[in-house]
């Protein structure tokens, strides 16, 4: 059976954040934030196709810092943030260029030496997510091109909710 695209992005980020202990096995499941995808998806893809051109993985990468921001919120302030356009509030805050400084440093609250370990991460599973992308031949400006971009911002989003989750400290284990 041959994977889709979307799953050969999950299976390679998960294994990267496994192999350095950013999330748990098994994946968690959240429903609620898994919900605010499409919205969180829908805003920020105008942004971030605008940006991809010249800043693949920032374009890529940010959609990892808003997965742990929407988780953090979730887990401190859901009731306020489901009824809000989480990514244009947050981008507003800073602007587009500055998303990831202020999702470090206002909404995860993180020191300077958890920021930079943070933006390494982050810049790794971008990195991995567009290489993969490049190594798909898919031609530019096609709709299959769009939906390919569209997976990989999915599963950064996922992979930055499991991360903040791990972070905050939700353990998820099997049932047998």
């Amino acid at each position: 059976m041959e994977q889709t695209f979307e799953n050969i992005i999950r299976q390679d980020l998960y294994q990267y954040l496994l192999s350095v202990d950013e999330v748990s096995e098994p994946l968690p499941n959240c429903p609620d934030v898994e919900e605010k995808w499409e919205e969180i998806a829908n805003a920020y893809i105008t942004d971030g196709i605008r940006e991809f051109a010249n800043y693949p993985t920032v374009s890529l990468g940010w959609m990892m810092y808003i997965g742990m921001a929407i988780a953090k919120m979730w887990d401190t302030v859901w009731e306020v943030a489901k009824q809000q356009d989480l990514y244009t509030c947050m981008r507003s805050k800073r602007g587009y260029d500055n998303l990831d400084d202020y999702i470090r440093q206002d909404v995860l609250l993180l020191n300077a030496t958890e920021q930079s370990q943070l933006e390494q991460i982050v810049g790794e599973c971008a990195s991995r997510t567009y290489n993969t992308l490049r190594h798909q031949n898919i031609e530019p400006g096609t709709r299959e091109a769009f939906d390919a971009y569209v997976q990989c911002l999915h599963q950064l989003y996922l992979m930055g909710v499991a991360m903040q989750l791990k972070r905050m400290g939700y353990k998820m284990t099997k049932i047998q």
